[in-house]
């Protein structure tokens, strides 16, 4: 009729979609939606029995999620990963994900701090019995195995001792004992070392670090070879809600762009500061798997093909506190933080950070004391560096 009376009512609240035309963009897109629409019940089946690509429900997944992890599934040489909002989260989804009340776990004695801490006091409340042994020492780790293990957890270089771990021993052991090896991979990253190429079950990251690279997401990824415990750790995953943002994902996935330019100029900076160290009178000594003093240099040499990494480990002739102290004050353009992978260098202090949670003698029996560092290496001019560190070590 003239006067619009049967015509539809217009409203704003009704969603529409983007008009497409036939440019694209240049950039991904970020998705913010929560929730998705399906045409029909059939589609919304199929989708869910795996016949039909698309979304439902953010949690269970979402276009800038699944585009991150596929790009790092490129890198690792993986299939089906899954990208979730903290690497700790990875490193639980894969254990609670996988294991029972029963199992046992076996992990490596110089994991990440709050990896340890889930093994010593979190595991044993779901039932899941844990030890850890030396990763370098294939007999400690073959003994420390009993007939309930299902898992063993490694780093292939350690935190913050940079101590490599024997990774060709401990693939066979897994394969010898039917048990799944999980790495993560975090400190060695996909262009020094992939896991499953080499033998391993299921790779994990903290994505936060060196994948993404400024310190602006917290992310975490996992992939395992196996597609049913693939399906395991996504289920709990999944269930449990470790969901990460769409934005941290489109942070992370720019992050990716210059991931292999940061590694090389890092790691550059990372052997040339770990020499200049060396050499410094106030430092007692310096761990850089590149270095032939490193005790496991070999081993590092084999392990990454010569790509020995960004991080640098130190400890100081004066090992206390205070020292460590006016160090970190002497070199306030140094940012003194609990972080690592950043474009720029970070400097933490494993005995009040990432390890305060163990006793000093559980530190120093891995080699940690007041006065240790650990230099997570950027990209900065490495004149630039020297200087600051220069600075903090007069400043004991």
């Amino acid at each position: 009729m003239a006067d619009g009376r049967n015509e539809r009512p217009k409203t704003l609240v009704r969603r529409a979609a983007l008009r497409e035309g036939v440019s694209r963009p240049v950039v991904t897109p970020i998705q913010p939606s929560v929730v998705y629409a399906s045409p029909s019940i059939q589609t919304l089946h199929a989708q869910y029995e795996g016949g039909a690509h698309g979304y439902t429900y953010a949690r269970e997944g979402h276009p800038n999620a699944e585009l991150l992890a596929r790009k790092i599934d490129q890198l690792e040489g993986a299939e089906g990963g899954l990208v979730l909002g903290s690497g700790m989260a990875a490193v639980s989804a894969t254990i609670l994900g996988l294991l029972g009340q029963g199992d046992h776990i076996l992990g490596g004695n110089q994991l990440y701090g709050r990896s340890l801490r889930l093994m010593h006091q979190d595991l044993a409340r779901f039932g899941i019995a844990t030890s850890v042994a030396d990763p370098t020492d294939m007999e400690a780790m073959r003994a420390a195995l009993t007939p309930e293990t299902k898992m063993i957890l490694v780093e292939a270089i350690s935190n913050p001792t940079l101590r490599v771990a024997d990774m060709v021993g401990i693939v066979a052991l897994a394969r010898e004992a039917g048990v799944m090896l999980a790495v993560d991979n975090t400190f060695t990253t996909p262009l020094a070392y992939k896991p499953l190429e080499a033998g391993a079950d299921i790779v994990i990251h903290s994505v936060t670090k060196l994948l993404a690279g400024h310190s602006d997401v917290t992310l975490g990824y996992v992939a395992a070879r196996n597609p049913d415990q693939m399906r395991a750790i996504y289920d709990f995953a999944v269930t449990v809600g470790m969901t990460p943002a769409p934005q941290e994902c489109w942070l992370a996935e720019r992050g990716l762009y210059t991931f292999p330019l940061r590694f090389a100029q890092a790691q550059a900076n990372a052997a040339a500061l770990a020499d200049w160290l060396a050499a410094h009178p106030a430092v007692a000594r310096v761990l850089y798997p590149g270095r032939a003093d490193h005790p496991d240099h070999d081993k590092a040499h084999d392990l990454t093909d010569g790509a020995y990494g960004n991080m640098v480990s130190f400890e100081l002739v004066d090992a206390t506190e205070a020292a460590a102290d006016r160090l970190v004050q002497g070199a306030p353009d140094l940012p003194f933080a609990p972080t690592l992978g950043d474009v720029g260098t970070t400097l933490s202090h494993p005995a009040s950070s990432s390890h305060r949670g163990l006793s000093p003698d559980a530190r120093a029996a891995l080699g940690i004391s007041d006065g240790f560092f650990r230099v997570s290496v950027g990209i900065e001019p490495i004149e630039l560096l020297i200087a600051d560190f220069d600075a903090g070590l007069a400043a004991i």
